[in-house]
């Protein structure tokens, strides 16, 4: 691709930004997307990405997503840009997902020369993913270093290396920002994300949390959140996984309508107890953890608006004659006012434990499993596929190399079936009792 002028591309870039956002205004997740998951080792440590295929796979209300990872540890833009041919060939994605500029930027402060470098990898691999025929790109931004534990005491230049790698790692991903907006792809903010997070957190919680890791780059379970729900931001899911209508007027029996994904197998009323009993195909995501440390996914949720934004299902309570109801959720109950339930409860939300997160666990454990196998077939076997000599002229070794990957797809479409397998409706029961 040719390079444009900065002030041409940043007039492109301001007029685009409109017609980007008209285009990709419906979600990227459509039946039968394949997506892939690429990036450097924050990828390979396996956490967003997980997140990101469960989310797909229980959440998103789509049939048949399959999802597979690429990261590689220590990769730059340009690195992927070498491979980006041979390893995705075996998958033929729809849909792929960039998370590069942590070593692109050299771990050193700004200089427009790595801007140069970065931005010109980034359209040899946008070239390429175009020459392959992959219409939905989301280019995801760098995340960010921790404010606390990214080399500590330490200074790159005039400023503490926290400050001044961050510094760098925005404009890597304003950079993004530009080339989304100029070839009308998607665009996820992680550092945005990231940092936004970090600062609230570092308020409420102290110097002891980390938001990026306790290198100060590679996150915990808690960071990986907040980048997995940059990426489904940028992928345009649906939020809205559902909603119960209950009517606690007219006669005995609860009057109840569940949106698409629920299914009421039965509603009663006695006693000012309403009992809804139903099963779900369509899941919220579900959080683990403590609540207190990195390594839990539920510690970061005061701080980003990921319930609010991709994990709506509400419960609704209309002809409550009393001041509150105590409403039931498996096994915890919670008070909450007329008003809270006439408006609508966010269940996922309120709830610290769910009838979910039994079978959510199975699809995390079983996506785990798939993803490590891709690791060990990509990064083991098919990325040395490019370095056979005259592979690309010799029939007879490219016949060999294509029966290997039949062999290895085989048994990835395995992993992905059984990771699929974990996809059954749950049952569960809520109960609304008024209170005086």
């Amino acid at each position: 691709m040719k390079r444009l002028h900065p002030l041409l591309l940043l007039t492109i870039a301001a007029s685009s930004v409109l017609v980007a956002a008209t285009l990709r205004a419906e979600s990227a997740v459509v039946p039968a997307a394949r997506i892939a998951i690429v990036g450097d080792s924050i990828t390979e440590q396996k956490l967003y990405s997980k997140f990101l295929e469960c989310y797909l796979l229980a959440c998103s209300g789509v049939s048949n997503v399959q999802v597979m990872q690429f990261g590689w540890g220590g990769e730059t833009a340009g690195g992927f840009a070498n491979r980006v041919e041979n390893d995705l060939a075996a998958f033929h994605p729809t849909v792929v997902t960039l998370c590069y500029g942590m070593n692109d930027g050299g771990y050193q402060p700004w200089k427009t020369e790595i801007g140069a470098g970065y931005e010109k990898n980034m359209r040899g691999v946008l070239s390429k993913l175009d020459r392959m025929g992959v219409k939905e790109i989301v280019i995801g931004s760098p995340g960010a270093v921790d404010t606390n534990f990214f080399r500590p005491g330490q200074k790159m230049g005039e400023q503490p290396s926290h400050v001044a790698y961050n510094d760098n790692l925005a404009h890597l991903r304003d950079i993004d920002k530009q080339l989304a907006a100029e070839n009308r792809q998607r665009f996820a903010d992680v550092h945005g994300a990231m940092v936004a997070a970090m600062q609230k957190a570092n308020e409420k919680l102290g110097p002891t949390y980390d938001v990026c890791g306790g290198d100060g780059f590679h996150p915990g379970p808690n960071g990986q959140l907040l980048m997995a729900y940059a990426f489904l931001k940028g992928l345009g899911v649906d939020g809205a996984i559902g909603e119960i209508a209950v009517d606690l007027k007219g006669p005995q029996e609860a009057a109840v309508k569940p949106s698409k994904g629920h299914a009421v197998t039965r509603a009663s009323r006695a006693n000012g107890t309403a009992t809804i009993d139903l099963e779900s195909s369509r899941w919220p995501f579900c959080f683990e953890g403590n609540g207190k440390g990195s390594g839990s996914t539920r510690s970061i949720l005061p701080f980003v608006a990921f319930n609010e934004d991709l994990n709506r299902f509400m419960l609704k309570v209309t002809g409550l004659e009393t001041a509150k109801a105590r409403v039931t959720w498996g096994k915890e109950s919670l008070e909450f006012s007329k008003e809270q339930l006439a408006a609508g409860v966010n269940l996922p939300a309120e709830f610290s434990k769910t009838p979910f997160d039994d079978a959510f666990a199975h699809l995390q454990g079983a996506v785990a499993e798939k993803q490590k196998f891709e690791t060990f077939m990509i990064k083991q076997i098919v990325t040395d596929f490019r370095m056979i000599p005259d592979i690309a002229t010799d029939k007879e070794t490219q016949q060999a190399a294509g029966v290997l990957t039949k062999k290895l797809m085989n048994r990835w479409e395995q992993f992905d079936k059984a990771a699929h397998e974990q996809l059954q409706s749950v049952k569960h029961t809520l109960l609304v009792e008024t209170l005086q």
